[in-house]
């Protein structure tokens, strides 16, 4: 009768009545004037390079650390993000692929030819190959450089693994999600495979060790080997706390009271990280790294609410371009930031971190013109104000138009059914379709009704194709100022205009079906040749399986399905 009860309250009341224990109030730090990508600070003062690990996690929602006044315990994030500088204003993309790519390359994916959906294990698709990567920057630079875990970057040729992209050492998987105990991967009934590599090689040993745990062990084992006196740059992209929805027992049980049994599951993962996290952080100053280091924390995406996120308070979720799928949870943790303790509300984009960790690792940025992405260091260490002024969250030329844009809509220079998306400044334009548009509270209750994601819908949404909103004022994206404020929303439309003319053509080439994981005995991993074209076609019977076990059922083939046709229902009803 209670959770009747909750549903009739109003989200809008409940954000009105101060539910929220965090100041979204405070003025933007962004410069009047753009500002050269390019431009570099004043290089840093320290006695010689510094270690950096940037650890990102995956579908972790912006609600879901402690010190967002969550329910899932994070002690470890909340006190480096405590002792560090916390990232208030930043962003990230909405999946996975974009994320990643902008953070491997300093590009929006409009200018890698990325910017729709995913890269899916069967496409013929990669990160472009001329682009430089961070890793092959930080190379340049004399760092030692190591990926541990989810890369998702494409894998169809060799020449698009990370150890062909930068990183002298990789273990992970190089697929969207798999399971996290036997790293088996589906991509539709009966096209399933094993995904955890070693280097360029099937990591067939290492399976039934749960992939949080063995990717900080990884870590540790790497740093351990390694001498401090060298720089060191290790990208710890953990699995974690993508579906599927596994954990041990042990973490489980700490919300055994928790009604939500996907909540209860996903906060499992998310503590069972927490303390991988610790152990890294443990390892670095054990083996003498820690005085002389930089820790970045930061999401990829939203979280996917049906699968037990949250992104609360913020509007929508993982896969749209509302502040839930983009607002990302971010912090640097280091003893050579100079303001320490802090909250940043400065500007900040994933693009950001190529040129911030070249510049501080003393590298040249001069060969690679074009990046998207700004030296953020003084802002973030110093307290200065960003030299970001605004963002351009995608352009997606491929995704379905909305029903009611229009060229007529968007003053005569922009098509409204084309889904995009840009802040500039304190103002966020989205045209198209955005994607789902509710805010979804924690999934804390157990039976919550059929529609409980319904609880408050827009009614003034049905027939947009355009909205504004002031980010700064009104974070949760309650306040559509699209009508009002028409000469604001010509404004960002010509700014779309700008960025849509440097745009490369979208890269996104149908399946192959030389991609199955029978071909390359029952694993995924490259298939096509070095002098392939994207076009290419294989042939052929499957080869036998070189992993002699007895191949197992994809167990998530069916939980997959599941979720792509709730999605697609959910979206159906979409505002």
């Amino acid at each position: 009768m209670a959770v009747y009860a909750l549903t009739g309250f109003s989200l809008v009341s409940l954000l009105s009545f101060g539910y929220l224990s965090w100041d979204w109030m405070k003025p933007s730090l962004v410069a009047d004037v753009a500002t050269d990508p390019m431009e570099k600070a004043l290089p840093p003062t320290f006695s010689r390079p510094p270690h950096i690990i940037f650890i990102l996690t995956d579908d972790q929602g912006y609600h879901d650390v402690g010190y967002h006044g969550s329910d899932i315990q994070t002690p470890t994030l909340d006190r480096l993000a405590a002792e560090g500088v916390k990232l208030e204003n930043y962003y990230i993309q909405p999946i996975c692929t974009p994320s990643r790519s902008q953070l491997i390359t300093g590009r929006y994916q409009i200018h890698t030819g990325l910017q729709h959906s995913i890269i899916r294990p069967r496409q013929p698709n990669c990160l472009p190959l001329d682009q430089v990567t961070l890793p092959q920057k930080l190379q340049e630079a004399g760092y030692s450089t190591h990926m541990v875990g989810k890369w998702h970057l494409g894998f169809y040729k060799k020449e698009c693994l990370p150890t062909r992209r930068g990183f002298d050492t990789f273990l992970g998987s190089l697929t969207g999600n798999v399971d996290y105990y036997t790293y088996d991967n589906c991509d539709g009934p009966g096209v399933c495979g094993y995904d955890l590599h070693e280097g360029e090689d099937v990591a067939w040993d290492q399976s039934g060790k749960y992939s949080t745990f063995l990717y900080a062990q990884r870590v540790s084992k790497i740093l351990a080997s390694h001498s401090p006196k060298e720089p060191i740059f290790i990208y710890v992209a953990f699995q974690a706390v993508h579906t599927p929805l596994q954990s041990p027992k042990e973490y489980i049980y700490r919300y055994r009271s928790m009604g939500n049994v996907a909540r209860r599951k996903y906060a499992a993962m998310v503590t069972c990280m927490d303390e991988a996290v610790k152990n890294i952080t443990w390892a670095l100053k054990k083996y003498g790294y820690y005085d002389n280091s930089v820790i970045v924390f930061s999401t990829d995406n939203g979280g996917q609410t049906f699968s037990g996120g949250s992104n609360w308070p913020l509007r929508g979720r993982k896969g749209t371009y509302w502040e839930g799928g983009v607002r990302g949870i971010g912090f640097v943790h280091s003893p050579l930031i100079k303001r320490k303790r802090r909250t940043s509300w400065a500007l900040v984009h994933i693009t950001d971190w190529y040129p911030t960790l070249v510049s501080l690792a003393r590298g040249n940025l001069s060969n690679v013109p074009g990046l998207d992405g700004y030296n953020v260091w003084p802002a973030i260490s110093e307290g200065k104000e960003s030299p970001r002024t605004e963002i351009l969250h995608n352009i997606d030329p491929l995704y379905n138009h909305a029903k009611y844009g229009s060229l007529e809509d968007g003053f005569g220079i922009w098509n409204t059914a084309v889904q995009a998306s840009i802040r500039v400044g304190e103002w966020k334009l989205l045209t198209g379709d955005p994607g789902y548009s509710d805010w979804i509270p924690p999934q804390t209750l157990t039976n919550f009704p059929g529609s409980w994601w319904n609880l408050e819908r827009l009614t003034n949404g049905l027939r947009k194709s355009v909205w504004l909103f002031n980010i700064t004022a009104d974070p949760y994206e309650r306040y559509d100022l699209s009508d009002q404020r028409p000469d604001v929303v010509r404004t960002l439309l010509m700014r779309l205009v700008h960025y849509n003319r440097t745009a490369i053509p979208v890269r996104y080439p149908a399946e192959n079906p030389r991609a199955h994981p029978d071909f390359n005995g029952g694993a995924w991993g490259p298939w096509a040749s070095e002098d392939d074209g994207e076009e290419w076609e294989g042939g052929g019977e499957p080869m036998k399986s070189r992993n002699k076990k007895k191949k197992k059922k994809c167990k998530i083939c069916k939980l997959r399905s599941f979720f792509r046709k709730l999605n697609t229902r959910l979206m159906s009803n979409r505002i």
